[in-house]
């Protein structure tokens, strides 16, 4: 299995922790963005849009399949959330 296959696996299991890796082992995220506090906000709310972008930035601009990879992200995202507040939401249903 080679490094991109492991850092693949490594981002559907955990996008903070592979958006930290290449946060420290590259300079991609400097490069897509201009400080320290945007890209700390999206590893805290929006760590798979966050990820994508750093993966797809180009200084030229985006293309229309670097702009879906980012929107995929987002609603990886949003998926994750409602997942997570579908299932407390049931559980709390499960007690009363």
């Amino acid at each position: 299995m080679g490094c991109g296959c492991l850092f693949a696996v490594l981002t559907v299991f955990s996008p903070r922790l592979a958006f930290l890796i290449v946060w420290m082992a590259t300079d991609l995220v400097d490069k897509a963005f201009s400080g320290f506090i945007l890209p700390m906000l999206g590893l805290v709310f929006l760590p798979f849009t966050t990820l994508f972008y750093v993966l797809v930035y180009d200084p030229s601009g985006l293309s229309v399949w670097g702009w879906l990879l980012v929107i995929m992200g987002f609603l990886l995202d949003l998926g994750a959330y409602s997942s997570s507040s579908y299932a407390k939401r049931n559980q709390a249903s499960s007690y009363s």
